[in-house]
């Protein structure tokens, strides 16, 4: 049975929670997005680690100068003095490609020797004098890589210090640093645009198992409705499969059920049509004035008891069919549907003088549901109790809260046996000697809009006495705040 479903829900939120149309191009764009994204990170991850990779053999070349420059330093008379070999222009300033600077400085930061441009060294937190240390600055706005060290030359006084430091452009690191760039990046050129290409046809193949499933189900007759082999599709898709086998068997048993409608239909009405026939031919060849008036008393008799069963035949049908699903869930209150169908069937009442009253609680009842098949239910419930009660008898029509919402419609007729309560749910099934017309339609009618609703529906003796006490149960999530107190009586009289 296909359960009723709330109001849709308004475009534009439709829109924001809408699937995605292309299970394919999902899968793509969360692929390839996150390369894309990784890419630029990888360029920078690269051209630091190149950036290290190039200082590594130019820094130990600087450190080696700094060493060389330091065997030039002598201690003369209390100062400073660097005895060069040959001069220190052609030794520090022969590469071609990088301007390379030198500085001497004693304990006062006064150059003894070299470039002033060179500032002076941060001292570290502990000296040691084989130690070569490492920053990077600016000279003459180029950026520079500086080594340096610190010499203790007078042994009586440590305090005095020789700062030895080498500078030199990165001209060279910087270009050993770019071809290392541009080595790694140009193949990652040529690698991504395969690597698309790989995922697109790797994706291709992987989804051609849903391709296959698609023209299976495409190839089968209208008529076919066995369930697909679960084994014959990938594992991921055996659980949407097994989903489609259920809905197939679903709805094999509605066809099933549709297929029996139709001949019990077809059954029912061929009786009161034939009767209605013999009726109509009788009064055509009738003479007698009184004779005919009652043979057309019996035709609109037959024509109301036809009419009345069409209409609880469809009725039923639009009770249990699929396309139910198209009636929506809203607040409804169960307390007007009530006295509405009350207010409806108060003339039949009054014509067999029977007291129909509602009962309600001191607060609204109200549920979900759907309001136009609510009211089907209550007035098939309503209509039955007033048929088959006496007349003088009495009938109650009430909503109540008991832990979920409940409604009861109860009577004082001649009651159903026990062995016929559950089968007068079947369609077409009446209880034999109740001297009553009917379709035998109205209660299933009742079952079919209550399962909609999830409720569960009871038929028992009358508690007060003679008569029965139909109850229609409904879930407790159905219910819409505040719950009520059972109230009093209140006849339409």
């Amino acid at each position: 049975m296909l359960p009723l479903r709330r109001k849709p829900e308004k475009a534009g939120a439709a829109r924001k929670t809408a699937p995605p149309n292309s299970l394919f191009g999902e899968i793509l764009d969360w692929m390839l997005a996150p390369l894309l994204f990784l890419w630029p990170i990888s360029i920078i991850v690269t051209h630091n680690v190149a950036d290290s990779i190039a200082n590594q053999p130019y820094d130990l070349a600087l450190a080696d100068s700094v060493r060389a420059l330091a065997r030039f330093v002598v201690i003369d008379e209390g100062r400073a003095v660097v005895n060069f070999p040959a001069p220190p222009r052609a030794l520090f300033r022969a590469d071609q490609d990088d301007a390379v600077y030198y500085q001497v400085a004693d304990w006062r930061g006064v150059t003894v020797s070299g470039d002033p441009e060179i500032l002076p060294a941060p001292l570290p937190v502990s000296i040691d004098g084989e130690q070569i240390f490492f920053r990077d600055e600016l000279i003459h706005g180029e950026d520079v890589r500086i080594a340096y060290r610190f010499l203790r030359l007078d042994p009586a006084r440590p305090e005095l210090l020789v700062v030895v430091q080498v500078a030199e452009t990165r001209n060279k690191r910087t270009d050993l640093a770019s071809r290392v760039v541009t080595g790694v990046l140009l193949p990652q050129f040529a690698i991504i645009p395969l690597a698309v290409i790989l995922v697109w046809v790797g994706l291709s193949r992987g989804i051609a198992p849903l391709n296959r499933l698609q023209s299976l189900i495409r190839r089968r007759r209208p008529t076919d409705l066995s369930p697909v082999a679960p084994g014959s599709v990938p594992e991921e898709v055996r659980p949407l499969i097994v989903a489609f086998n259920d809905m197939m068997v679903r709805l094999e048993e509605n066809l099933q059920a549709q297929q029996r409608f139709i001949a019990d239909a077809a059954h029912q009405m061929r009786t009161p049509l034939t009767g209605l026939k013999m009726q109509a031919d009788l009064a055509l060849h009738e003479t007698d004035p009184v004779q005919l008036r009652e043979s057309l008393t019996r035709i609109a008799e037959s024509t109301d008891r036809a009419a009345h069963l069409i209409n609880q035949l469809l009725s039923l049908a639009r009770a249990e069919a699929s396309f139910e699903k198209l009636y929506t869930v809203e607040p409804v209150s169960l307390d007007a549907v009530v006295r509405e169908v009350a207010l409806e069937l108060y003339p039949r009442a009054q014509v067999k003088q029977i007291d129909l009253g509602v009962e309600a609680g001191d607060a609204e009842l109200v549920i979900e549901g759907n309001p136009v098949l609510l009211r089907e239910m209550v007035k098939n419930l309503v209509d039955n109790a007033v048929k088959y009660t006496p007349h003088g008898g009495r009938v109650t029509a009430r909503t109540r809260f008991a832990g979920s919402p409940i409604l009861e419609v109860e009577d004082t007729g001649p009651g159903i046996p026990d062995v016929d309560r559950e089968r007068v749910f079947e369609r077409f099934y009446r209880v034999l000697g109740s001297g009553v017309d009917g379709s035998g339609l109205g209660l299933p009618i009742v079952r079919e809009i209550a399962e909609l609703h999830r409720a569960t529906v009871t038929l028992d003796a009358n508690p007060a006495g003679q008569g029965t006490l139909a109850r229609v149960v409904f879930p407790r999530s159905n219910l819409q705040p505040p719950p009520i107190v059972q109230g009093d009586h209140d006849p339409l009289g």
